[in-house]
């Protein structure tokens, strides 16, 4: 994030530790929904309701007619999702709406304050999301590299409306908090750094199930 903190470097490693990566999977639809940026008009995403699973991180892409790999969906499961009620102290889940477009599954958390919009695009291997996620760094407005120990290892940056997004083997995780208040909850966490946690978490457990 902007100042990045040892405390968020550590909180990032700590997510690493996490488990119980799993969640009901639900349907994916395709009610549309524009995309929130410049860098992720890249992969223009829908929207219709769903939820996440647990399966392999490096689980091969799939063709679109085929559907998103389990472990894409898993950014509409239950671990970004309570860690999303647990940051801002939401009394209720918030409603869902997921698409899958151009090999792209797009989960939208619709919250009081905005939408926030969690998409994994799906590569036919890792140099190809590698090209895709440059492609969308050198789009994104504002976009500066994540680095040391906040970016896990792998390619990552931010921007300065509240995007995170890292590239993991075939996939390329975009969490785009724009359309977000600077801040929200209780402990007036920066939409940068609320992008960044679910960010982590979600890659937490693709590690776990690598």
């Amino acid at each position: 994030m902007k100042n990045r903190t040892p405390l968020l470097a550590s909180l990032a490693l700590s997510s690493l530790l996490l488990s119980g990566c799993a969640a009901a999977a639900g349907p994916v639809g395709a009610a549309p929904a524009p995309p929130s940026n410049a860098a992720s008009a890249a992969s223009s995403p829908s929207a219709a309701h769903g939820g996440g699973h647990h399966d392999g991180g490096t689980a091969s892409p799939r063709a679109s007619i085929e559907g998103p790999s389990e472990a894409a969906k898993m950014v509409c499961g239950d671990q970004p999702m309570d860690r999303l009620t647990s940051i801002l102290d939401l009394k209720q889940d918030p409603h869902t709406v997921n698409s899958w477009a151009d090999s792209t599954f797009t989960c939208i958390y619709h919250l009081d304050e905005g939408a926030l919009e969690i998409s994994v695009k799906e590569a036919a291997n890792q140099a190809t999301a590698l090209n895709y996620f440059e492609a969308m760094q050198a789009l994104a407005v504002g976009a500066k590299p994540i680095e040391g120990l906040a970016n896990l290892g792998f390619p990552a940056y931010e921007t300065e409306d509240g995007s995170a997004v890292f590239q993991k083997d075939s996939f390329v995780l975009q969490v785009d908090a724009s359309d977000l208040p600077a801040t929200l909850g209780p402990d007036a966490i920066t939409r940068n750094a609320l992008a960044y946690q679910l960010s982590t978490t979600i890659l937490a457990c693709w590690v776990e199930h690598h």
